[in-house]
């Protein structure tokens, strides 16, 4: 018989591990964490079962098991006391991610700590900048020197990257241009540049508390519907001085990974958000589904394109790979 014999490659376990063509590693992960300013705070977030906001003055129990577990980098959200109009605990020197920063620096350095800069957990109102009285809609020329602000106090607490979530026009070039002018030209951004306007983001406003107060995001965040959009953003970001990309959501916009994957060479992050954490961890929870199911999520991420994965299944990973789990 004249046919090819593809299984030869599949025969055995050691063949296919030979030949697999996307792993997924330890080093690929980010660990969200949310951070509250109220002490003797551990409290799950409802609808993200194993995800806490824990306060600062605990923050040293989730430490102790991410080194444990193997988790290289952690990107922390902040929960602040008191939020205003114009979000001023994002900005202040002494703000909730920035101790937290100084928290993890102080009992693991080797962890790489990324910060989330945006505004959206810091204002009264729950949007991503200032409010114009006039239209209600956010400010976006006015919203970016406060950005510049929550950066260069971040870098100053110790961040070893700077990612901005906001999805202002023009926030790469400034918050770029002020972490150079404040020293710290060194520091990488890791853009959110390419992050649409989603369902799947509701749990986690549940575990920040960032839920808009009026209207939605859909004036800064991008269409679920357009795919050439994310190029121009792409372009935008290369351009203005990003470092890193990320595409976020996931799992319903790998195709958008692809793309930015093909048309850069920085490196590429995938955002596995809130929503489609909590859809496979109820799914996994109930017996629908195994929970390997978790690990071919991350392979398809990977495959798309993605170097790196920003995920609250971290751990549940970590386990798996220590347990020979592909």
């Amino acid at each position: 018989m004249n046919f090819d014999r593809h299984r030869r490659l599949r025969r055995t376990e050691f063949m296919r591990d030979m030949v697999r063509e996307t792993k997924v590693a330890k080093e690929d992960l980010i660990y969200p964490i949310f951070v509250v300013e109220a002490d003797d705070v551990k409290q799950e977030v409802p609808s993200m079962k194993g995800v806490f906001q824990i306060s600062l003055n605990r923050l040293h129990e989730e430490l102790e098991e991410v080194k444990a577990a193997g988790i290289k980098s952690v990107i922390f959200f902040g929960i602040p006391d008191e939020k205003d109009p114009e979000g001023h605990g994002a900005y202040h020197d002494h703000g909730v991610v920035q101790e937290a920063c100084r928290i993890s620096k102080g009992l693991y350095p080797e962890i790489l700590v990324i910060l989330d800069t945006c505004l959206c957990e810091y204002t009264d109102h729950g949007h991503c900048g200032l409010i114009d009285p006039d239209t209600k809609d956010v400010d976006n020329d006015s919203t970016l020197p406060l950005l510049v602000r929550t950066a260069v106090s971040q870098a100053k607490a110790g961040a070893d990257i700077i990612a901005p979530s906001n999805m202002m026009d023009g926030f790469v070039t400034e918050i770029r241009k002020g972490l150079d002018d404040n020293g710290y030209s060194h520091i990488p951004i890791m853009s959110y540049g390419i992050k649409y306007a989603s369902k799947f983001y509701g749990p986690f406003r549940d575990a920040a508390d960032s839920t808009p107060s009026f209207g939605d995001r859909r004036t800064y965040q991008m269409d679920p519907a357009n795919r050439l959009e994310a190029q121009r953003e792409l372009e935008s970001d290369l351009e203005e001085g990003c470092d890193m990309m990320i595409v976020k959501p996931a799992l319903s916009y790998l195709d958008i990974i692809r793309d930015v994957r093909n048309n850069t060479n920085v490196p590429v992050v995938a955002y596995n958000v809130s929503g489609e954490y909590a859809m496979t961890r109820t799914a996994v929870d109930m017996g629908l589904l195994e929970e390997s199911v978790i690990m071919e999520q991350m392979v398809s991420m990977k495959r798309a394109g993605a170097d790196m994965i920003i995920t609250y299944f971290a751990k549940d990973i970590c386990r798996m790979l220590d347990e020979g789990m592909k």
